[in-house]
């Protein structure tokens, strides 16, 4: 069976990545930096689901299921020791210090994170070469563009976040490395990415502490935000279904009028989003359903960074891997209210 590398793996998508790898009977190696961006409580607890379990007091992690390192990117000699150890057949590359706001705030912590380190997954995958990378952009990259439903191929020239000027920048990266050393790489663009064991900055979390304890909720833009929920199993189902579906170097691309989203080298970019944007205020009367209690709302002015829809077109990723993302916003909010009262005590 195949060896799998996912970074990001105690991460909120890394997490359900690794589970679904596992249930698969892939043979998987984890990495992550466990850094406290958001409670390490939560990132100790995913990794335990998965059968990693850490003994404080020796400082020592005790693999039941599968392999864990704990590191940073930016630890070159780390990495390329990882990667000669196991020489992998596939890179799940889901690291990266998220939030678009927070890079406001801490702007280096973006760039060593999401460019120094996913530099160094690069060069490891310059070095070892498996058979396809894939790495986690974002929907963010999008910007200013508000012709809709966003395309792959749209412009994605005007970031206004330091987050998504690093995604945008990794997909630069990816493709400079695949034209120049063949390296098989496609990049994925999430949309508002929701479901159990979920990040606790992110608004679903935000909003379902606040509506159990009976505390207001914070409503951006009052009310009028559109985002293009996605649930996380589609996101894992398509990254799956990708896996063996590595692109290919295409000389007879005629590089005048190459599409952003492809190119001669072996490199390609997907959506992955529900192609159904949901506003904010219905995401929130679905919540509200599920947890049975009426939320307390503060209607905000919009935030720095923020953008007001995204909205994915999805088609390339259909004819690509004849699948795209279908959990509705219902069954995907139940899936989450159900998880979150059993857990949200300890978060």
């Amino acid at each position: 069976m195949s060896k799998i590398l996912v970074t990001g793996a105690a991460g909120f998508v890394g997490y359900h990545m690794v589970k679904k790898l596992l249930a698969q009977g892939y043979e998987v190696v984890g990495f992550d930096n466990l850094n406290t961006y958001y409670s390490v409580k939560l990132k100790y607890d995913r990794l335990n689901e998965l059968g990693i379990v850490y003994h404080s007091q020796k400082n020592e992690y005790f693999n039941q299921s599968f392999d864990f390192y704990h590191g940073s990117l930016e630890n070159k000699e780390l990495i390329f020791s990882i990667f000669e150890k196991y020489n992998f057949d596939y890179v799940i590359h889901l690291a990266a210090q998220a939030g678009v706001r927070y890079s406001l705030e801490n702007p280096q912590t973006y760039i060593d994170s999401n460019i120094t380190g996913s530099l160094n997954i690069l060069e490891a995958c310059r070095t070892y070469k498996p058979k396809h990378l894939v790495f986690a952009s974002s929907s963010s990259v999008y910007g200013l563009n508000t012709v809709y439903p966003f395309n792959e191929n749209h412009s994605t020239d005007h970031p206004i976040s330091l987050y998504a000027a690093t995604k945008k920048a990794n997909e630069m990266m990816a493709h400079t490395y695949a034209h120049l050393f063949q390296l098989p790489v496609t990049g994925l663009r999430f949309f508002t990415v929701y479901g159990s064991w979920g990040r606790p900055d992110m608004a679903p979390i935000l909003f379902a502490k606040n509506i159990l304890n009976r505390k207001p909720i914070q409503v951006f833009n009052n009310g009028e935000m559109y985002r293009d929920f996605t649930h996380v199993s589609d996101i894992t189902e398509s990254i799956l279904r990708l896996l063996p579906v590595s692109p290919k170097i295409n000389t007879s691309q005629n590089t005048d009028s190459l599409p952003s989203s492809e190119s001669s080298a072996p490199y390609k970019i997907f959506n992955i989003g529900n192609n159904n944007p949901i506003k904010l205020i219905d995401f929130i009367t679905e919540l509200e359903n599920a947890l049975g209690v009426e939320a307390i709302k503060e209607y905000k002015e919009i935030q720095p960074g923020d953008v007001v829809k995204t909205f994915a077109d999805s088609s390339s990723l259909y004819k690509a891997i004849d699948f795209k993302p279908t959990t509705s916003l219902k069954d995907g909010i139940q899936e989450f209210a159900s998880w979150f009262k059993t857990y949200h005590g300890t978060i």
